[in-house]
């Protein structure tokens, strides 16, 4: 569809664009992203022809862009500039309509129904049919690039060029625009500043430092640390997007990480255990309140009787945080029916700090290869609640490792003190109810796995695997006792 071939520009003395080459494929959105000064615009101006080229060659559909005439080329492409400039008096309807001037061919122009419906089409299509009479210059900025968008759209071309498209709009206006485009099936060149969204809309990306194309790719291929550090000289961590095949990044800004001795602090009464650290931890958990990943500060494990029951225990357990003080959104709570002063604690202060707190009930034990056998679908009360503080920064696969070497040697624990399921009749592996938590303080040491060989995997599993066992031989003397 386009063919950029070694194209360079200068300004005066001041080269912007050099020898930069790539192909745009009809239907294709592809992004253009750099820093300031890099060259973007200066590209978009060349591909619509407000600035003639100096050096190299653009094709569309395969011929040259110098030998079209001017009507012909705004019916093929449109393009909405960075900033729209307002012209007072009109009416965004008027706007609009100067959309269809490549299709008046005669020296008075006749306005037919094709124009009127294709200039209707637009307006709705921007969602901006109901101020249509209005006056630009009542407009908000987003509304006036959703005007200057609806004119491009009336052109009816089939190349769409954007300079920073979203610019001036709020982000729900931001979204109802990039889907409009995305659903267009045009031919979309756009230029961003805004990774994540690049990502999320554009099949290939461009990326431009100092007028060079340093790459040219999928947003899969090209949105690495590495990269992304090379362009724009900052530092960025890549992550997935939570329901979409697409990476995001976030921006590390320097922080300076000040050294504490002490990173926890333990409060221990009869009703819960809460564990508070000095500075947000990184967590990984199955937790009640606070599962999957998030960050957080306080971690509560609470004494509910055997007789439990709730419908939404997840909203009663966030009431009974509320009541208490907490923050549910910098907490994750858990239950058991174990009493917490039964608590057992493990922890190392030597390569790497860490500390282990272990309650385990383990009267609803249960075997996981052979679950599939027992008739109960209500989980009874017991729970072996696991909380694991590590001092270090892991990566995204060892806080998923690390979870992996705790239930392996709590797994262990189990086999060693003969828990028993009590319905299939063998060693069990854990309880109906488990939760762990996998926090860490994200600096000092950088722990790319935590597999039970690595150093940090050796120390999670030996003090989960004592604090286990301890915890069990204390549920069972009360049990006993209580007998």
């Amino acid at each position: 569809m386009i063919d950029v071939k070694d194209v360079s520009y200068r300004y005066g003395e001041k080269q912007v664009l050099r020898h930069v080459s790539f192909t745009v494929y009809e239907g294709e959105f592809f992004g253009i992203l750099g820093p300031n000064g890099s060259g973007k615009t200066t590209l978009i101006k060349l591909l619509s022809r407000e600035l003639a080229l100096q050096q190299g060659d653009i094709f569309v559909c395969g011929q040259h862009i110098e030998t079209y005439k001017p009507k012909q080329y705004a019916k093929l492409i449109a393009t909405l500039p960075q900033h729209t400039d307002v012209s007072f008096g009109y009416t965004v309807k008027e706007m609009v309509e100067l959309g269809r001037y490549p299709y008046q061919s005669t020296l008075f122009p006749k306005w037919t129904k094709e124009d009127e419906q294709v200039v209707s089409d637009s307006l709705h299509a921007v969602t901006l049919a109901h101020k249509q009479h209005a006056l630009l210059e009542q407009l908000s900025g987003g509304e006036r690039q959703r005007a200057a968008l609806a004119r491009a759209l009336a052109q009816q071309p089939r190349v769409l060029l954007l300079d920073e498209p979203t610019n001036h709009m709020d982000v729900a206006q931001q979204f109802k625009l990039l889907n409009l485009l995305k659903q267009s099936k045009l031919t979309i060149v756009a230029i961003f500043h805004d990774i994540n969204i690049a990502s999320l809309y554009c099949d290939r990306l461009l990326f431009l430092r100092d007028g060079e194309a340093v790459a040219c790719g999928t947003p899969k291929e090209l949105l690495n640390e590495s990269m992304i550090a090379s362009v724009f000289e900052t530092n960025m961590k890549r992550y997935e997007h939570p329901v979409l095949p697409k990476p995001l990044v976030t921006f590390v800004p320097f922080l300076e990480q000040p050294m504490n001795d002490v990173l926890w602090h333990v409060k221990q009464n009869e009703t819960m255990i809460v564990i508070e650290t000095v500075k947000p931890f990184k967590v990984l958990s199955s937790a009640l309140v606070g599962g999957g990943t998030r960050w957080a500060t306080t971690f509560v494990n609470r004494h509910v009787p055997l007789d439990y029951r709730c419908d939404d225990a997840k909203e009663e357990m966030i009431q009974f945080l509320r009541q208490h003080g907490f923050d549910e959104q910098w907490t994750v709570g858990m239950m058991t029916a174990v009493c917490v002063n039964d608590v057992a604690f493990a922890s190392v202060y030597e390569d790497v700090r860490l500390f282990v707190a272990v309650t385990a009930g383990v009267g609803n034990a249960v075997d996981s290869a052979q679950a599939w056998r027992r008739t109960d679908v209500v989980a009874s009360p017991g729970t072996i609640n696991t909380f694991i503080f590590i001092d270090a920064h892991l990566s995204e696969a060892a806080f998923v490792q690390a979870l992996m070497t705790a239930t392996e040697a709590k797994a262990k624990a189990l086999y060693d003190k003969q828990v028993i399921d009590p319905q299939t009749h063998t060693i069990a592996t854990g309880t109906s109810t488990d939760s762990t938590v996998i926090a860490a303080s994200q600096q000092g040491t950088y722990y790319e796995y935590a597999g039970t060989i690595t150093s940090i995997g050796k120390q999670i599993a030996r003090l989960v695997y004592e604090a286990t066992q301890t915890a069990i031989d204390r549920y069972r003397k009360r049990k006993g006792e209580s007998r």
